[in-house]
């Protein structure tokens, strides 16, 4: 700084012939050039520079996506063996289960099952009601309101033989009462012999054949 003639410099800036720079002394024509370089940045950068600078964040963050997307897809078909392999699994257990259901003319053969089941333990069925069927995406639930009397035991292996059929069957809403009593003598006194009641809806399953199946596609649509 000690080397900066100041007077110099202001007597430089003093008197400038705006009409004709080219006569200028060296410091202001440095100013100016450096004046018009910011002027003509900062007017590029507004005009221009700016939407590209946007475009340009934009485009990074697309190529971090596209990064990001490519990498998955790379590790998909690094795995695409292991991934079939697995379809092919989920295939062979789904049309395992699907041949546990039966079509509707097999389910008059399932529910006599049932009901022989009951019979067969030695249980009395007060009730044996299918209702409506469910329809469902590919399959429908056929619910089944039952009402039977028997022992605890025999109840027990009833429930049992039911789990065990080769057709999927499933009972749930169980009530477990003692059984209705008997009024004897003109006490009204009742008596109870020892066996349960059980309400509950066993439910099974069928798959809808080609029909339905055209109908519900036909509901969706």
């Amino acid at each position: 700084m000690k080397g900066i003639d100041f007077q110099r410099l202001q007597e430089d800036f003093q008197g400038l012939n705006f009409n004709d720079p080219g006569v200028w002394p060296k410091a202001p024509k440095l100013v100016a050039y450096v004046l018009i370089l910011v002027a003509v940045v900062g007017l590029g950068w507004f005009f221009d520079w700016s939407d590209q600078w946007s475009q340009l964040e934009q485009k990074q963050q697309e190529e971090l996506r596209l990064r990001e997307s490519w990498m998955n897809k790379k590790r998909q078909a690094v795995n695409l063996d292991e991934y079939k392999r697995q379809l092919e699994e989920i295939n062979r257990q789904f049309d395992s289960l699907v041949r546990q259901l039966p079509g509707k003319a097999e389910m008059e053969s399932l529910l006599s099952d049932i009901n022989q089941a009951g019979i067969g333990r030695g249980l009395q069925f007060d009730l044996f009601q299918p209702a409506r069927d469910d329809i469902r995406d590919f399959y429908a639930a056929v619910p089944v309101t039952i009402s039977v009397t028997g022992g605890y035991s025999e109840l027990g292996e009833f429930a049992s033989d039911v789990a065990k059929m080769p057709r999927i069957v499933t009972i749930k809403n169980m009530v477990l009462t003692a059984a209705s009593a008997q009024a004897s003598g003109k006490s009204k006194s009742v008596s109870y012999d020892g066996r349960l009641k059980l309400d509950a809806t066993a439910e099974t399953y069928r798959y809808l054949d080609e029909e339905e199946l055209n109908r519900q596609r036909g509901d969706k649509k």
